[in-house]
């Protein structure tokens, strides 16, 4: 649009010199030309800095007015510089509000009109109607384009509102279920710790005076649950890993130490023995599979060793290519299987955590159990190929 008014300028300006060679009025009418041509070359300061249709400031309303009082001057001293009116419709109705705008848009047709008159050798219908035709469907098309460039801007805004409020809503999320996991990870590692140390205690202060020994072994295995137990709270610190997994280990390694911690630690309080079985190839597996199979493992363990009153444990960890199972059976009093939501120990929260984990993970967790036959527990996750191939990269 510019460069459409400084091209019409030109060229009125060149119209007006080819038709009257030595006019008088030749020096005015350069001079007001090079004035309009200064004058519009300020307008970006004024108007392109501005958005459509938005309220006009001092500055922009005096450049304006005197753009349009000096292209008036011209069209009265050479009607033929009246179609620079077209770029200045729409340089008013950038500049200015839109009922402002159209009234400037009537008085340029007008002054259009007068000197298309003028030009003519007499009445011709087109020269009236043909400018203010022109005129409206110009302002018709730049008020629509300006109404749909509004709408998009508040779409963008809503777009760009509701962006925000689904970041904050996830996060809101993510903060729930990383407390709802660290819930999980304490229950399973620390709280279970406490608990054994606690019954390793309460044994050995019953056997203190009778078998001194027997106390003495008590007391050197919750030092040693003691010690496990700091490790992991340092684990939580550091990237909340299981320190079994952490150091290095596998997960058949792993749940090789748990069975022969918790034989050791059961064994002179209640007598349970446990014992791991792995059946398949051994891989390699997404280290979030092996931390929620060894913590389910845990978590299990210590349900039997409080709760069921069972002699022996059997842990039985199966690769089965495209998922790994793990079994944790034992030969307790046995128990009514809780409805979802509800838990096998004392405080409700174990097998809610261990559906978590592997819900999380899309697996499944089933509980098989009746009073007096014991329980088994068994939970099943599938590996993807890209999975399994991405942690044997890792290793």
């Amino acid at each position: 649009m510019h460069a459409a008014f400084f091209l019409l300028l030109a060229a009125s300006l060149a119209r007006f010199l080819i038709r009257h060679p030595g006019d008088p009025r030749t020096p005015w009418i350069v001079a007001l030309s090079v004035v309009l041509a200064v004058l519009y070359v300020l307008g970006p300061a004024y108007v392109l800095a501005s958005a459509p249709g938005s309220r006009p400031t001092p500055g922009r309303s005096v450049w304006l007015g005197v753009v349009v009082a000096v292209w008036m001057i011209l069209v009265v001293l050479a009607p033929s510089f009246a179609w620079c009116a077209v770029p200045l419709f729409y340089t008013g109705l950038r500049t200015l509000p839109t009922r402002a705008a159209l009234v400037l848009v009537t008085l340029l047709t007008a002054f259009v009109v007068a000197a298309q008159l003028m030009l003519a050798d007499g009445f011709d219908p087109n020269l009236v109607f043909a400018p203010p035709a022109v005129a409206a469907v110009a302002t018709a098309v730049f008020v629509h384009m300006q109404r749909q460039a509004d709408r998009q801007r508040l779409l963008i805004d809503d777009l760009l509102r509701t962006r925000r409020e689904l970041a904050a809503t996830e996060r809101r999320e993510g903060t729930l279920a990383e407390r709802q996991r660290l819930s999980m990870e304490i229950h399973d590692t620390l709280a279970q710790g406490l608990s054994s140390q606690q019954m390793l205690l309460q044994a050995s202060d019953r056997v203190w005076e009778s078998d001194p020994a027997a106390a003495r072994r008590h007391v050197r295995t919750a030092e040693s649950i003691a010690e496990r137990s700091l490790a992991e709270a340092r684990r939580f610190v550091h990237d909340l890993a299981p320190a079994e997994l952490a150091a290095g280990g596998s997960l058949p390694e792993a749940l090789r130490a748990l069975a022969t911690r918790e034989s050791e630690s059961a064994g002179s309080a209640a007598g349970l023995v446990v014992r791991l079985h792995v059946d398949g190839t051994p891989t390699a597996l997404p280290d979030r599979v092996e931390s929620a199979l060894l913590r389910i493992a845990q978590g299990a363990l210590a349900n039997v060793r409080e709760h069921a009153g069972a002699q022996t444990a059997a842990l039985t960890l199966t690769y089965l290519g495209d998922q790994i199972v793990l079994d944790v059976a034992d030969d307790g009093r046995g128990f009514v299987v809780p409805e979802a939501g509800g838990g096998r120990d004392g405080r409700g929260h174990g097998l809610p955590a261990m559906r978590a984990r592997v819900r999380q993970l899309g697996g499944s967790l089933t509980v098989e159990s009746a009073p007096g036959e014991g329980a088994v527990l068994s939970a099943s996750i599938p590996l993807s190929p890209d999975s399994v191939s991405e942690s044997e990269e890792r290793l």
